[in-house]
């Protein structure tokens, strides 16, 4: 079975993909495209134009929720719980990743200070829900084991790298739990090359050209 992923360097769905892909042991091709200027093979097998796309073999599949689900059907070890309802859990909670990724969005593409200030507060409770669900006992979202819910909030996390260094930080105050379960993503050897050498400069340039507030303020 060969598995190519087609990417675009930037997209946090593309890394939960690629680190389950990691995670499995598997080899896979990456092939990178410019979402700017999509090539029609591409536009072939992605019906919404947009990255991740896994081809196996002949056949694509798109969507990484559905990849990560097709990843983790056929392929050993199992990221998911075997209980149903624990199963169930994860999945919610991989919505719940998805979804703080859009919040995320709105925050670095606010138009002024107040809307800043105001999707500031909201990632901050979002991280506050999870410090509450957090086991006492680590690294990761189930305790000791890495699971999808760990896959998908590894690149979450990798966004407040760039925004601690560019002087936008303090998400994480108060939050310990929070801040284990990042570090210990952060040193997971999957999410490391869910991205290459370049992705840190690369988006902090994405995040100056968005002629937001948040590019005002780190270009100072």
């Amino acid at each position: 079975m060969k598995l190519t992923l087609i990417s675009h360097t930037l997209c946090p769905y593309v890394q939960r993909a690629a680190i389950v892909l990691a995670e499995k042991g598997v080899a896979f091709e990456r092939i990178d495209i410019d979402l700017a200027n999509k090539p029609n093979w591409f536009k072939s097998i992605s019906p919404l134009g947009k990255t991740p796309v896994l081809q196996v073999d002949d056949d694509a599949i798109f969507e990484s929720a559905v990849i990560c689900e097709y990843l983790d059907d056929t392929l050993l070890p199992r990221l998911h719980p075997a209980d149903a309802l624990k199963r169930a859990q994860h999945r919610a909670w991989m919505e719940f990743g998805s979804a703080l990724l859009n919040t995320i969005g709105a925050f670095y593409n606010a138009a002024d200070a107040a809307s800043l200030a105001r999707h500031r507060e909201d990632i901050r409770h979002r991280f506050a829900q999870l410090e509450a669900v957090l086991p006492d006992q680590g690294p990761y979202f189930a305790g000791a084991s890495f699971s999808m819910v760990d896959a998908v909030f590894g690149p979450v996390f990798r966004y407040f790298d760039v925004l601690d260094s560019a002087g936008e930080g303090g998400f994480f105050e108060q939050l310990p739990k929070v801040q284990a379960w990042r570090a210990a993503l952060a040193a997971r050897p999957s999410v490391q090359q869910a991205v290459g050498g370049g992705y840190a400069g690369e988006l902090h340039r994405f995040l100056l050209a968005r002629g937001s507030e948040l590019s005002r303020r780190i270009a100072e």
